[in-house]
């Protein structure tokens, strides 16, 4: 649980040079369509994030379901394709007809692990472009940070936090390091004020977790940590709402790094899916009060204790 002191918003540009100059990955989108005004701002789409999509398919190359079996059903085998005395040097020939004769489609992927649309339409990109959030982006020597033009504690939570939070799925800058780094700061100095806002968090945090983009989830998972550690009683706040955030962790739960015996020297970076699971689930279970454990064992069925009882 080492990442509830990692600065998040500090190490997302390392992540992204590390990812795009070292590992030659993809780097996330800079050039959006906007207004082409001088003032120019995003055009809004009206599609939902994490939204699933269905398979466009015909229904003819749909497999046909078998109701009998509980199966797809497959061809039945030609009675006059089998091997001869004789025959031992055409069985590569043989193979070569039955693949080429006409086959039933497979039933197509669900595609569970498959990233989800993830539209530039978030409530911060919105109010941010418009001028109405109190802060500017300070450039200093070693990491850049939030210069907010009011003190954070005479904000309004109930109106910022969610909005902040709702960034939190951005992939361009500036939006994505002024959302990230705004929750933090803002959970950092929140206090009281946390608690009655959790409501209000569970939206924006369900549709980024539903993107089920890898870099998206890391952060989410960051963030639920140093939400949970901001204050008091919020671990057993967002108790009720695990059947929300949960299935989302059941799924990507064993997306481990398999090194063999290797030996992992970038955990400081906290991009392994997994380990960032087990230490939010046992966050949960260690703030979540008494009914914590069962809700996450409902939720998560090969979830496993981690607080020791004796």
């Amino acid at each position: 649980m080492g990442s509830n002191n990692q600065d998040v918003a500090g190490s997302l540009f390392t992540n992204t040079y590390r990812n795009v100059r070292l590992a030659g990955k993809a780097p996330p989108p800079t050039d959006l369509d906007g207004t082409g005004s001088c003032f120019d701002t995003t055009n809004m789409s009206i599609a939902r994030a994490g939204v699933h999509q269905r398979i466009d398919v015909s229904k003819d190359e749909l497999p046909v379901w078998s109701a009998s079996t509980m199966s797809y059903p497959a061809e039945k085998p030609d009675p006059s394709q089998y091997m001869k005395k004789g025959d031992g040097n055409t069985a590569g020939i043989m193979k070569r007809m039955v693949s080429e004769t006409e086959r039933k489609p497979c039933p197509p992927k669900a595609g569970a692990f498959k990233r989800r649309a993830n539209p530039p339409n978030t409530a911060f990109r919105r109010f941010y472009e418009r001028g109405d959030l109190p802060i500017a982006i300070e450039h200093r020597g070693a990491k850049n940070v939030i210069a907010w033009k009011v003190d954070i504690e005479k904000l309004d939570y109930h109106h910022y936090l969610p909005i902040f939070f709702d960034g939190i799925r951005e992939t361009q800058e500036p939006y994505r390091f002024l959302s990230v780094k705004g929750v933090e700061d803002m959970l950092k100095a929140g206090g009281s004020k946390i608690l009655p806002v959790i409501p209000q968090l569970i939206i924006p945090l369900k549709t980024a977790l539903n993107t089920r983009e890898h870099s998206i989830m890391c952060i989410v998972l960051q963030l639920l940590q140093k939400l949970v550690l901001s204050a008091d009683l919020v671990g057993e706040a967002l108790v009720p709402y695990y059947r929300q955030l949960l299935p989302i962790f059941n799924l990507f739960k064993n997306k481990n790094k398999n090194l063999g015996d290797g030996i992992d020297y970038g955990q400081r970076n906290y991009d392994c899916l997994g380990e960032l699971i087990a230490d939010t689930l046992a966050l949960f279970e260690q703030k979540g009060g008494d009914d914590a454990f069962i809700n996450i064992k409902y939720m998560v069925p090969t979830y496993e204790s981690a607080v020791n009882y004796c």
